[in-house]
């Protein structure tokens, strides 16, 4: 079953707002193994020109999948239902680094969809913004959906 590529270039309303906190950033780092001083110390980080603690580049996956699950659900898109969505890629350009105290939302579109044999190849753009409307990142994913008996 081939997904509604009508809906390519959907624009998919604001998550609800996020704080990025010092401990939410710890507890990534940690997770990743990564003992970067920027991500763990506020005066490391201040020595560096930030106002606080930074988070690594690929935090935003926290807020930005949770943001996607509206377009991937979208009944309109035609995917729910089907067997299995795998993440295949993920990147992150930036504006400049989140940091600790930043509330953030997402808005994703929905960027492309590739029909294949067996599945769909299904894109996304998540623009990660402060309250303010600053642009800070933004995400770009690839997930294959895979229909039935695939």
């Amino acid at each position: 079953m081939a997904l509604n590529l009508s809906c390519v270039g959907k624009l998919y309303p604001p998550s609800e707002p996020y704080e990025v906190s010092r401990e939410k950033i710890k507890e990534f780092a940690r997770a990743l193994r990564d003992g970067h001083e920027a991500y763990l110390d506020p005066e490391a980080a201040r020595a560096l020109g930030y106002p606080d603690v930074i988070a690594p580049p690929s935090f935003p996956m926290v807020v930005t999948l949770d943001a996607e699950y509206q377009a991937v659900l979208d009944p309109e898109l035609g995917a729910h239902g089907q067997d299995r969505f795998v993440h295949r890629e993920q990147r992150f350009s930036y504006e400049r680094p989140l940091h600790a105290g930043d509330v953030i939302t997402v808005t994703v579109r929905l960027a492309a969809v590739e029909t294949l044999a067996r599945g769909d190849v299904v894109s996304y753009e998540s623009r990660v913004t402060g309250l303010d409307g600053e642009n800070i990142c933004t995400g770009r994913s690839i997930f294959v959906v895979f229909g039935e008996g695939s």
